[in-house]
């Protein structure tokens, strides 16, 4: 392996998108990450100039990617790793509103939703 690349999913998780290595590889594996548009493997190589879509906890992100972390390190250090497109943080924004939206106009129960809440959760899902 080269200083010039590294594998997407210690990528992932170095930029502290995943808590585990594991989960990492699992989101590469379901589907959920794009590299330069194509669906990506956990053994993809990833360098600066890449383009990532992915998608975590319902919320897309685009990212791009400016270098490669020598480690898991400080968030800080792991955000210098990638830029976000503008765009990317509005829609993001947005479907975290609609999201608390949904949620707040939910009936409350305590503990399991009860028939009519289950009801209500399964017509917003389109089911």
């Amino acid at each position: 392996m080269s200083n010039d690349t590294l594998r997407l999913d210690r990528w992932l998780w170095f930029t502290r998108f995943y808590k585990t290595r594991t989960a990492a590889g699992e989101a590469v594996r379901g589907g959920h990450v794009r590299v330069n548009g194509e669906r990506a493997r956990g053994a993809t190589q990833v360098r600066a100039g890449d383009e990532i879509r992915l998608v975590r906890q319902q919320l897309t992100y685009e990212l791009s990617v400016l270098g490669l972390p020598a480690r898991r390190g400080p968030a800080a250090d792991a955000q210098s790793c990638y830029r976000e497109s503008p765009a990317s943080i509005a829609r993001r924004e947005q479907q975290v509103a609609k999201l608390r939206g949904d949620r707040l106009q939910m009936a409350t129960t305590r503990g399991k939703p009860d028939k009519h809440t289950r009801r209500q959760l399964r017509e917003r899902k389109g089911r």
